[in-house]
């Protein structure tokens, strides 16, 4: 029996399918600026914005394949969001983690067998927690057990890693080898990027990652609670203004600032093999340690019509933004609200189908 949210996308589902081409691989932009509407006029946020990247041409390849420009596509609806637009991306920081351990993993100067009380001796330990049955592997893939620090905080209450950790640490684990989704994983990873290279995520990710691909709009705020201009008004829930915040309520779990076209690029680059060799993007790819849930930093979604996309979401007071995209990065999707979440549960699985989905004569 089809459940309530089921009932509700269906609907949604139907109104956007009637917006696929019917012929083509590209959608229209009328048919981008109706998807963008329905953010706003069924996701009840105040403003929306959509961008796409679909590279139809060659891709650029560590030989130096020519790669033909991409396409993109850009709709925004409502108020308070402009397409150049700095935001908070909230989880979204967490693909941004996986990727600097994962290059580490591929520099040896780390493995992902390796436990965390060999990184940080003594600081996982309490309640049933032991850093020393814990791998870095098992932080990656959220199979850690650990407690989510963020279900006390709620995302309001600006902590810093360590004290992230001992709220965790106040409470038993959950199974461990079970997929259970903790931001107190990638906070302790954070830690360990530190501990490896002497130098901060936040550091080791703009020379890794930002730097080369020349993400201009993105960075990791540390505690100024402003944003970067251009940007927005952000909104919690009940429609107060929380624009400004302090970006250690989340760390290295969701602290990231950046703009749609830098999320595009990057989900692109990091799929396209760019930022990874083949082996550890397979490992990032890799979803059975999670039973299907979780890669690294990724997780999988299979749409109706069988394909599958690769990305992640991110929520934090005032913002939702969500990445998708091909398994080989080609097409990406990046879409945002000024607000904490989606007041339709349905619309967003519904959107990306008609994104990665279109219908064919």
């Amino acid at each position: 029996m089809p459940t309530p949210r089921t009932l509700l996308a269906i609907p949604v589902s139907l109104a956007l399918l009637c917006l696929s081409p019917t012929a083509s691989h590209a959608r229209p932009a009328r048919a981008t600026n109706a998807l963008v509407t329905l953010l706003v006029t069924r996701g009840g946020a105040p403003g929306a914005a959509l961008l796409t990247r679909d590279g139809t041409g060659p891709r650029t390849t560590r030989a130096g394949t020519d790669r033909a420009p991409d396409r993109t596509d850009y709709a925004q609806a409502g108020t308070g969001i402009g397409r150049a637009d700095h935001f908070r991306a909230g989880s979204i920081t967490k693909t941004f983690i996986a990727t600097v351990v994962l290059q580490l993993a591929a520099e040896h100067r780390l493995s992902l067998s390796d436990t965390v009380e060999q990184h940080l001796p003594g600081l996982v330990r309490g309640a049933g927690n032991d850093g020393r049955a814990l791998t870095l592997r098992s932080l990656l893939t959220h199979t850690s057990g650990l407690y989510d620090f963020a279900a006390v905080t709620r995302g309001t209450i600006p902590v810093s890693p360590l004290q992230a950790v001992r709220i965790a640490l106040t409470h038993p684990p959950a199974d461990r080898g079970r997929f259970s989704y903790s931001n107190t994983n990638y906070v302790l990873l954070g830690l360990v990027v530190r501990q490896v290279t002497g130098h901060s995520y936040a550091t080791e990710a703009e020379r890794r990652i930002i730097a080369p691909l020349g993400l201009t709009g993105t960075s990791f705020p540390g505690s100024r609670t402003t944003l970067p201009a251009p940007h927005g008004r952000a909104y919690a829930a009940d429609g107060s203004d929380v624009t400004d915040l302090d970006p250690r309520v989340a760390g290295a779990a969701g602290e990231l600032v950046t703009t749609l076209a830098d999320l595009d690029r990057f989900y692109s680059a990091l799929l396209g093999g760019e930022l990874l060799p083949p082996h550890w993007l397979r490992e990032m790819l890799d979803t059975r340690t999670a039973h299907g849930s979780y890669g690294m930093g990724l997780f999988p979604v299979k749409l109706p019509c069988g394909t599958t996309v690769w990305g992640h979401n991110g929520r934090i007071s005032g913002s939702y933004v969500r990445t998708a995209a091909t398994v080989d990065g080609r097409h990406v999707l990046t879409f945002r609200v000024n607000t904490s979440e989606l007041a339709d549960p349905g619309l967003e699985p519904a959107l990306l189908s008609a994104e990665f989905c279109p219908r064919t004569s």
